[in-house]
C-alpha cells in the first residue's frame, strides 16, 4: 500500500554561474581581429560586447600627410576585399572637391571594375559564411570563381588584392587589348555556376535551419543603428546609393538598368528562378541578408555586361590621371558610395595646398557591427558565428 511518503516530490535546485567567454581576437568566425566578449548562462548568450582596434593603422592621419593620389594605396587596405570600391570612393570625393568630371570611357570602366569587385567580395562573404556554419565546400566553390576575377584584375593593373587602379581622373591606365572579351567570356561561364551556390547553401535544409528566423533585424532598428548595404536591404529597406545617393555619384550609373535588391510585398525584384524564401524565414534574419548578397551577384553580372557594351563603344582614349602633387582648391567635400558592405564615406578638407588638411573615412562595417549586441541577445552560443557572419564585416575598414 502506497503512503504519502512514497509519493514525495523531489525538487532540484539547479544553479548556473554566468561566464565571460572571449571569442577572438584570433577566432576563425570573427572575420579578422575582432574580439567578442560573451556573457553566457550555460549555452544562452545574455550579452555580447565587441572590442575593436586591433588592426588600427592611423590611415586617416597618414592621409593628412600625403597628396590625394598618394593616399589611394591606403584606401586599398581598408576594405581589402573590395579595394577597387575603396579606390573609387576616395577618387570621387577628391573629384567632387576639385569639380572634375571623368570621360564617358572612364565612367564605364569604373562601373565594370566596381561591379566585378562587388561580385568577388560577395563570393568571399558566401564562402566564409559557409565556413562559419561548418561547411567547407562553398568556400572552395566561391574561391574558384573569385580567382578568375582576380586574374582579370591582374591583367588590368598587375595586382590581385590591393590595386590602386581607380584613381583621381579615372584610372591609372586603360584596360589592355582583349580584356573586355576575356571578361565577357568569364561572365558567360559564371552565370550557370551561380545555381551551384544556391544548391549548396540557399536552399540547403541545414543552412536554412541555421539562419532562418535568427538574428532578426527590424527595419526600424536597422535605420536607428545606421546599418547600410545588404544588412539594411535584408531588412526590407529599399535604399541603394547607386540609385538614391548624391548626383555626383549616381551619374556614374546614368543609363544603366538595375533594380535595388530587397524584398517588397513579400517578393524580391525579378524572378531569377532561384530558390524562394523559406516558409520559416523572417524578413531581416540571417537568411535574408545572405540572399540579398546572392541576388546582388546576379545584378552585378548584368551591370558589368551593360558596362562592357558601353565601354567598347567608346573610341576615345582614357586620359592621363591627375597630377600626383597638384594643388587642391580651398574647401571641403564629403561623398558616400555603395560598396559591397554598405555606404562608405570619405571626407576631405583642403587649405589650398597639395596635401589635405583633414582626411576621414566613414565605415559601413562599423555601423553594421554595432547592431550585433542587439541581435545576439538570448541566442545560443553556437548561433553567434551565424549572426556575426551574416553582417559580413571587414576589420580593416572598421579599424583603419
Amino acid at each position: 500500500m502506497s503512503t504519502v511518503d512514497d509519493q514525495r516530490i523531489i525538487e532540484f535546485d539547479v544553479r548556473t554561474d554566468e561566464m565571460l567567454v572571449n571569442m577572438g581576437p584570433q577566432h576563425p568566425s570573427t572575420h579578422g581581429v575582432l574580439r567578442l566578449v560573451l556573457r553566457t548562462d550555460g549555452e544562452i548568450v545574455s550579452e555580447i560586447t565587441p572590442h575593436i582596434g586591433y588592426l588600427h593603422r592611423c590611415a586617416e592621419k597618414i592621409g593628412e600627410n600625403l597628396a590625394p593620389r598618394q593616399w589611394i594605396p591606403y584606401t586599398d587596405r581598408m576594405d581589402y576585399l573590395a579595394a577597387m570600391n575603396m579606390n573609387l570612393g576616395w577618387a570621387l570625393t577628391v573629384e567632387k572637391l576639385v569639380k572634375m568630371q571623368v570621360t564617358e570611357k572612364a565612367r564605364h570602366l569604373r562601373v565594370i571594375i566596381a561591379e566585378l569587385n562587388r561580385i568577388a567580395s560577395h563570393l568571399v562573404a558566401m564562402g566564409a559564411y559557409g565556413l562559419d556554419l561548418g561547411t567547407f565546400s562553398p568556400f572552395l566553390y566561391a574561391f574558384r570563381e573569385r580567382e578568375k576575377i582576380l586574374d582579370l584584375f591582374e591583367l588590368a593593373c598587375g595586382a590581385r588584392l590591393t590595386y590602386s587602379y581607380l584613381t583621381v581622373g579615372g584610372a591609372t591606365h586603360d584596360l589592355p587589348q582583349g580584356w573586355a572579351k576575356t571578361c565577357a567570356a568569364f561572365l558567360d561561364q559564371f552565370d550557370p555556376v551561380i545555381d551551384e551556390y544556391h544548391t549548396l547553401l540557399t536552399s540547403n535544409a541545414i543552412f536554412i535551419r541555421r539562419t532562418a528566423a535568427l538574428g532578426v533585424l527590424s527595419p526600424e532598428m536597422a535605420i536607428d543603428y545606421g546599418c547600410t548595404g545588404p544588412v539594411l536591404r535584408g531588412s526590407g529597406v529599399d535604399h541603394d546609393l547607386r540609385r538614391d545617393g548624391e548626383e555626383f555619384y549616381t551619374r556614374m550609373y546614368d543609363g544603366y538598368a538595375f533594380e535595388v535588391i530587397c524584398q517588397r510585398d513579400g517578393h524580391y525584384p525579378k524572378d531569377h528562378n532561384y530558390p524562394p524564401v523559406p516558409k520559416n524565414a523572417v524578413l531581416g534574419d540571417c537568411w535574408h541578408r545572405f540572399y540579398v548578397r546572392m541576388l546582388e551577384v546576379v545584378q552585378s553580372v548584368d551591370l558589368v555586361r551593360q558596362a562592357l557594351d558601353r565601354y567598347t563603344a567608346c573610341k576615345e582614349t582614357l586620359p592621363e590621371p591627375a597630377k600626383l602633387t597638384a594643388k587642391l582648391p580651398k574647401g571641403e567635400a564629403y561623398l558616400e558610395t555603395e560598396c559591397p558592405r554598405g555606404q562608405m564615406g570619405f571626407y576631405i578638407v583642403s587649405d589650398g595646398s597639395s596635401i589635405p588638411w583633414r582626411a576621414r573615412a566613414r565605415s559601413s562595417s562599423f555601423c553594421n557591427l554595432s547592431v550585433s549586441p542587439e541581435l545576439c541577445k538570448g541566442c545560443l552560443l553556437a548561433d553567434v558565428p551565424a549572426i556575426v557572419g551574416s553582417l559580413d564585416i571587414v576589420m580593416g575598414e572598421i579599424d583603419r
